[in-house]
C-alpha cells in the first residue's frame, strides 16, 4: 500500500479525539477495545495506540451498484467496535449512498475531491455487482459504472468488496444473468490490495473490524485462499453450530412445524448448507451475538458461499457437496457415528478388561513371589 503523502497535512485519530472532549483515559479505552476487536493480544496495544497517535482517520469511499443496501444496513449494526467508534475514532466517511446526506452532482463531486487529494491514501468500499451487458449497463453520472469503478480502484490503498454482490456477482449473477453481472474485484487493477467480505448480508462486526485492521495497521489483514479474512472464514458454520449434537446423532427436522423443530433437531434435511459454508455467524451471531439463522429455526442457505444463488433449491437437502463428488446420506450419518462410537465403547471397554486381567496376573505373580522368597529365607 501506499505511504500516506506528507503534503496534506491531517489530524491524528488522537488529536481528533482531544478535539471531542475525550481524556487520555478514555482514549487509551478505545484503543484496548480496538486492540481486542482487532484479534490481537493486549501486548500489542502500545502498537495500536502508537498508530491512532500518528495517523489520521483514513478517509472512505463506499460506492454501491447492483445491491439491495443490505451491506450498508449491516454495517450500521456492528456492536464491536459500533459504526459509531469507527466512523469517529478511524475512518471518515466520505462517500456512501445510503448513508450520506447530500446526492446528484455534488456527492459525485466529493469522490472526485478525495480521490484527486488523497491518491494513495483512501480505502474504497463497494456493494452490489458490475453490470456490464450492452443495454444493462448501470450508469453514474455519465461513465459507465464499472469504468468508474476501475479508475477510483487504481488509486486506492485497498479495495474492500462487501456483501456476496460486490464479491462473487451475487443474485444479479444468477442463471441466466441478464446483465452480465460481476464481482468489483474482477475490475481491481493488478497490484492494489483487495480482499473480499461475503454474505447476504455480511455480519456488521466483519465488515467494521476489518475497516479498523486497515485503518490502524495500514494493511490487509491475513486472509484465506478465496481473499476473505480468515480471523472471520476459518471455520464451517457445520463446525460451531448448537444443533450439531442432533446431526451427530441423526436427529432431523422433517417439516417445519414438526417436533423435531420444536425441538431444535438438525436442519440439514431442510436445506442446512452449514457442512459447506465458512463463515462467522454461530460465533459472532447478529444484533450484538443475540441470535442468527440457524438459532431461529431457519436453514443455512450458503450466503457466504461462491455460487450459491444457483447450487440448487434452498430447502432440500444436500446430497452432493458442491465442487467435488461426495454425497452425505444424513439417514446414514447418526448412524454411522454411533456404529463408531459404539465400536470405539466396546474397544476400551475390551481394553480395560485385558489391562485389569494383566493387573491380577502380576499381583499374582508377585505375591506367589514374595512366598517363595519368604519360604526360602
Amino acid at each position: 500500500m501506499s505511504a500516506p503523502s506528507t503534503d496534506v497535512r491531517r489530524k491524528s485519530m488522537y488529536e481528533e479525539a482531544l478535539e471531542q472532549g475525550i481524556s487520555r483515559r478514555e482514549f487509551l479505552k478505545i484503543a484496548s477495545a480496538v486492540t481486542l476487536a482487532l484479534g490481537l493480544d493486549l501486548k500489542e496495544m502500545p502498537k495500536v495506540v502508537r498508530a491512532m497517535e500518528t495517523k489520521p482517520r483514513i478517509p472512505v469511499i463506499w460506492m454501491d451498484f447492483q445491491s439491495c443496501s443490505g451491506p450498508s444496513e449491516s454495517f450500521t449494526r456492528s456492536y464491536q467496535p459500533t459504526v459509531e467508534k469507527v466512523l469517529f475514532d478511524m475512518i471518515s466517511l466520505e462517500y456512501n449512498g445510503v448513508l450520506m446526506a447530500g446526492s446528484g452532482n455534488a456527492a459525485e463531486k466529493r469522490v472526485e475531491e478525495i480521490v484527486e487529494k488523497y491518491p494513495g491514501q483512501f480505502i474504497l468500499a463497494a456493494e452490489g455487482s458490475l453490470p456490464t451487458m450492452p443495454g444493462a449497463l448501470g450508469i453514474a453520472g455519465q461513465p459507465r459504472y464499472y469504468e468508474k469503478w476501475r479508475e477510483i480502484a487504481s488509486k486506492a490503498m485497498a479495495v474492500v468488496a462487501v456483501g456476496s454482490c460486490a464479491t462473487w456477482g451475487g443474485i444479479p449473477a444468477a442463471n441466466p444473468n441478464p446483465t452480465g453481472a460481476k464481482s468489483v474485484i474482477d475490475f481491481v487493477p493488478p497490484g492494489v490490495p483487495w480482499i473480499r467480505i461475503p454474505g447476504c448480508p455480511p455480519i456488521g462486526e466483519v465488515i467494521t473490524n476489518t475497516l479498523a485492521h486497515i485503518a490502524i495497521l495500514g494493511k490487509l489483514p491475513e486472509v484465506d485462499e478465496l481473499g476473505r479474512p480468515k480471523e472471520f472464514f476459518r471455520h464451517r458454520l457445520h463446525d460451531k453450530c448448537q444443533r450439531r449434537p442432533f446431526f451427530d446423532a441423526g436427529l432431523y427436522v422433517e417439516s417445519f412445524d414438526d417436533e423435531g423443530a420444536r425441538q431444535g433437531f438438525c436442519l440439514y434435511k431442510m436445506g442446512c448448507r452449514g457442512p459447506t459454508t465458512y463463515n462467522a455467524c454461530a460465533e459472532l451471531r447478529w444484533n450484538g451475538g443475540l441470535s442468527w439463522p440457524i438459532q431461529s429455526g431457519h436453514p443455512c442457505i450458503g450466503c457466504a458461499a461462491p455460487n450459491f444463488w444457483d447450487e440448487g433449491p434452498f430447502y432440500s437437502r444436500v446430497v452432493q457437496l458442491p465442487g467435488t463428488q461426495t454425497t452425505i446420506n444424513p439417514e446414514r450419518v447418526g448412524l454411522g457415528i454411533a456404529a463408531v462410537a459404539a465400536l470405539g465403547i466396546t474397544a476400551h471397554a475390551a481394553a480395560s478388561v485385558v489391562s485389569r486381567r494383566r493387573l491380577r496376573k502380576s499381583e499374582a505373580e508377585t505375591a506367589e513371589e514374595a512366598k517363595e522368597m519368604a519360604h526360602e529365607g
